[in-house]
């Protein structure tokens, strides 16, 4: 058997999230299920490089495979591509070592979130509809107060199965133009809402409800209930992962 990444994309507003569920339809039970049909309905068991909830989308995604050698990655890819559903797009199938995994090797995951300010029928599935005045420069501040190895418990769903709230977070940045702005923050690792509480939170700050500095407090809190209400899943995107030497 030969190990494979396999880099999608994903649109998941028709998903219960990526990972597979009793009674619900998963990005993961699609793509087994294809690659099954590719193999004489063989199981198939795909490991992804992290979780996705419902409605979130991922424009890079990386999950790892162990199959039978495949002769041509580029023909692969094009069968599944043509047996998968719109809402799901292989960009590239290549072999790997077998020690790589495709989440525990990933050494750095960013997710964006996109808000659109102006009403506009073609994307209330991929972005958030919020017209209200912000104070973006406030909102960077804020931001920065993020960058570092810290505990996020407060920007965190309570009663997860993680051993630590620990993250070290590189970068945070919100970016703008005339009608949509998002926020884009690249770590080591992301705990369950982190990135929806976070926005959340920000855009309390944006509102002039609280103030920059208090973040901090935020954090120091190691409480949920001391945060901001966490932001609808739809404008979140995974949207690049990284793996030292690929």
């Amino acid at each position: 058997m030969q190990r494979y990444f396999i880099e999608l994309s994903y649109k998941g507003t028709p998903y219960f999230g990526w990972q597979r569920q009793p009674s619900c339809i998963s990005v993961q039970e699609v793509i087994e299920s294809q690659l099954s049909k590719l193999h004489s309905n063989e199981p198939i068991s795909v490991v992804g490089c992290g979780r996705t909830d419902t409605g979130v989308h991922a424009h890079h995604y990386i999950l790892h495979v162990d199959l039978p050698e495949i002769d041509d990655c580029d023909k692969f890819q094009f069968k599944l591509n043509r047996m998968l559903p719109d809402s799901i797009a292989i960009s590239r199938v290549f072999p790997v070592s077998s020690d790589l995994h495709a989440r525990f090797s990933a050494t750095e995951r960013t997710y964006r979130y996109f808000i659109h300010r102006e009403k506009n029928p073609f994307i209330p599935e991929t972005s958030w509809y919020f017209p209200q005045d912000l104070d973006f420069d406030a909102m960077n501040v804020a931001a920065c107060l993020l960058i570092g190895t810290k505990d996020f418990t407060s920007l965190s769903k309570i009663h997860t199965d993680v051993k630590t709230n620990i993250c070290s977070v590189s970068a945070a940045k919100w970016l703008q133009n005339e009608k949509e702005i998002y926020f884009e923050i690249t770590a080591n690792r992301f705990l369950r809402n982190m990135v929806r509480a976070t926005v959340g939170t920000l855009i309390d700050v944006g509102l002039e409800k609280i103030k920059p500095e208090d973040l901090l407090a935020i954090l120091d809190a190691k409480d949920r209930g001391a945060a901001s209400t966490s932001v609808p899943a739809q404008g979140l995107f995974l949207w690049k992962i990284k793996y030292d030497g690929l």
